[in-house]
């Protein structure tokens, strides 16, 4: 079975662009929050909407601006610089009122009848869209995408139920996925709960006497200590092989991760590999599992994030490697706590940064080592329950991933009929 393709301008989609000239946002005129959020870059991401990072314009502002305010069920491309990235206005946005900037495009249904918008959403993200893209994207400094050469470009129309079936089976593989991210973060919240009472407001130790510390400011049990990172753990500072030595990279087996990933919940899979003369012939350094890194420079600075990949890194991130004294898990949670402390030292001017001493320097409290097991004891179901969760949504995602352009292009057959036995 195989579907008609048709080109976008012969479709009932339109494709509504941002505004442009003297109405768009100047620097100054963007906000923290306020009435509607104006999208950027960072929030159109391979996988979707992501918002941890916004700007808003006033109501005012919003009342000049002509085009580009979105409406529910609009898909939204990336079209300048990232290329390709793929958002989705459903009811599950946290925000009511949303522009694109001049680096996307909207794509709205006229009506259903031709087409389902979460069929056009998942439609974007398939290899099939994607690799169309590929070959009409123009520029290298800064990549393109215009109208003109979309409205050239095809799309597979499969029957109206067809394209119902498509988006149930996807939909349901991808909502394993969110409710997997779902637990996670809730999983996250308990740890980092149990966290606090034990080493925060230290609750399970109030029959202790406390004494006052002058290095954290604060009254702590007499039966704990305070030493720093560097001397209790060992601090390592990642490194880039030579670029322009294919022996470093071609082929490689060794997983390398730039400072990005460390915006990941948890790192399962690495930017790039790296051959072992590669790491041999670089200051890179390979971190085992359970490594906590850190973001010591630019967009991520302050980043924390835990490895559950052996692998080396960048010279943007320094990893904390845990000891037989103290676990990776009790590591992670420190660091949370305290990297806004750390990261006070960042020095620079427009690419502020830490350095690996700052880490080193860093204050650790240390618990007697009976109740610090106690704490591993109930915490580290917690973060097994999470790993074993962030792989089986990489397996999730690479059977959607995979199952999208065979479903698509009819290499997979879809059933019309329901799903119940007709007697």
């Amino acid at each position: 079975m195989s579907f008609k393709s048709v080109k976008f301008k012969n479709t009932k989609i339109n494709i509504i662009d941002g505004d442009r000239g003297e109405n768009y946002p100047s620097q100054n005129e963007y906000l923290e929050d306020g009435y509607c959020l104006f999208l950027n870059a960072k929030n159109v991401t391979d996988s979707g909407f992501k918002f941890n990072k916004t700007k808003f314009i006033t109501k005012e502002k919003d009342d000049i601006l002509r085009k580009g305010k979105l409406e529910k069920e609009d898909v939204v491309l990336t079209t300048r610089g990232t290329v390709g990235n793929v958002g989705f206005f459903t009811n599950g946005i946290p925000y009511k009122n949303i522009r694109i900037n001049s680096g996307m495009l909207i794509f709205r249904l006229e009506n259903h009848k031709e087409f389902l918008p979460e069929y056009i959403y998942w439609y974007f993200r398939s290899d099939l869209f994607q690799n169309q893209i590929k070959q009409y994207v123009s520029g290298s400094a800064q990549p393109q995408l215009p109208v003109k050469t979309i409205n050239e470009m095809e799309i597979l129309k499969p029957d109206i139920e067809v394209q119902k079936k498509i988006v149930k089976i996807i939909s349901s593989v991808n909502k394993k996925v969110l409710n997997n991210n779902k637990m996670n973060k809730t999983l996250e919240e308990i740890a980092k709960t149990i966290y606090k009472s034990w080493f925060v407001d230290f609750e399970p130790f109030q029959d202790e006497k406390f004494i006052y510390n002058e290095k954290l400011k604060k009254e702590i049990p007499k039966s704990f200590s305070v030493s720093t990172i560097g001397k209790e753990l060992r601090v390592e500072l990642g490194g880039t092989p030579l670029r322009r030595e294919g022996k470093y990279w071609e082929n490689g087996d060794i997983n390398w991760i730039k400072s990005g990933k460390v915006n990941e919940f948890r790192i399962i899979e690495p930017s790039e590999y790296i051959t072992q003369e590669g790491l041999e012939n670089s200051s890179t350094v390979l971190l085992p599992k359970g490594t906590v890194v850190i973001a010591i420079t630019g967009a991520t600075l302050g980043q924390v994030s835990r490895l559950e990949i052996e692998s080396c890194a960048n010279q943007s991130v320094v990893g904390v490697v845990e000891s037989n004294e103290i676990p990776s898990e009790y590591i992670y949670l420190w660091l949370l706590h305290r990297i806004n402390v750390i990261i006070q030292k960042q020095t620079g001017g427009a690419q502020q940064h830490i350095n690996k001493t700052n880490v080193k320097n860093s204050l650790l409290l240390l618990p007697p080592k009976k109740e610090l097991n106690k704490f591993i004891e109930i915490v580290r179901p917690i973060f097994n329950k999470i790993t074993n969760n962030c792989f089986e949504n990489q397996s999730l995602k690479e059977l959607r991933d995979s199952l999208l352009p065979k479903l698509m292009s009819g290499e997979i057959r879809v059933p019309l009929e329901d799903e119940k036995e007709v007697k």
